[in-house]
This record gives structure tokens, C-alpha cells and sequence, in this order.
């Protein structure tokens, strides 16, 4: 069981779902690599070229996304927590193993939990940043728009799964 944190408005956004399929599909499309190379990146920006999930507190979480028809980016971070179909935590700050991140872009923390809603999952994500700054960096840069985009995607995959 997972302890609560409390949530500063200030340094996070949340995108919340309600998706019409049982939370071991939702499960499923977040923690299995064919399954994230279908959802995770907006179609219309580019792709996933690459996809590595190791499902354990200090796995590994490695999504390679290519804008466009340009080269892929590594995007490698660590898993922090694992509840099956009901909570999956990483965090780019960290590397595999727990080991400290070294990296060109704005850190997050992310948390996905979902919730049995009568036949279907109540799904939420929540980006938890380091200061306001980097909060509103990554909204402007799109960030939070991206996700928005992948959340409905993953919404789709998902329905298509059933």
C-alpha cells in the first residue's frame, strides 16, 4: 500500500479519465512495451522508435521518441512504485537501479493510478515537477498538451484491446 503525499497545485497537473474497460487492460497498456509504442507519443508529433519497461521498484522505464521523421531521443528513467492494475510511479530524476539522473530536460515524477468505476477504470496522471518554473516551462513547451493527446490515445488503445 502506497502512503499518500500531499499535492502542490503549484508544481504538478493532473489528467484524469474514465476509461470503458476492466483496470487489467488500463495495466496492461501502460506496462507492456507493444502496448506503449501504440499510445505514448502523439501520432500526429512523431513515434515511439523504442520501447523497455522492467515492472519493479528500480526497473527500468525507457521510451525513445522520434519528432516527426527525425532521429529517436532517449527518454530512460526508474520506476518507484508498482501496485498491479492500481498504481505505477517513476521518475525521469533517476536512473535504473536508483542511480542519480543526468539529463537535458525538465524532470517529472510520475504517478498513474487507476480505480475499478463500475465496468470501467478511473484513470489519472499526475506530473509532479520540481519547482514552479519548470511547472510552467513544460506547459509551454507543450508538455502538458503532448500528454493530454497520449491520455486520450491510451483511451483509444485500450478500448480497442476489449
Amino acid at each position: 500500500m502506497s502512503t499518500p503525499i500531499a499535492l502542490d497545485p503549484k508544481l504538478y497537473f493532473a489528467i484524469e479519465r474514465f476509461i470503458d474497460a476492466p483496470p487489467r487492460l488500463v495495466w496492461e497498456a501502460l506496462t507492456k512495451p507493444e502496448h506503449l509504442k501504440e499510445w505514448y507519443m502523439p501520432k500526429a508529433w512523431g513515434r515511439v522508435a523504442r520501447a523497455e519497461l522492467d515492472v519493479r521498484p528500480g526497473g527500468i522505464i525507457s521510451i525513445d521518441i522520434a519528432v516527426g521523421d527525425g532521429p529517436a531521443s532517449p527518454n530512460v528513467g526508474c520506476v518507484l512504485e508498482v501496485i498491479p492494475m492500481e498504481r505505477l510511479v517513476w521518475t525521469s530524476m533517476l536512473f535504473p537501479g536508483y542511480r542519480p539522473a543526468v539529463f537535458d530536460d525538465i524532470p517529472i515524477t510520475a504517478i498513474m493510478t487507476m480505480e475499478p468505476v463500475g465496468t470501467g477504470t478511473r484513470y489519472v496522471f499526475t506530473a509532479l515537477h520540481r519547482n514552479e518554473a519548470d511547472l510552467e516551462t513544460n506547459k509551454a513547451s507543450g508538455f502538458y498538451q503532448g500528454t493530454e493527446i497520449a491520455v486520450d490515445q491510451l483511451v483509444a488503445h485500450v478500448l480497442a484491446m476489449t
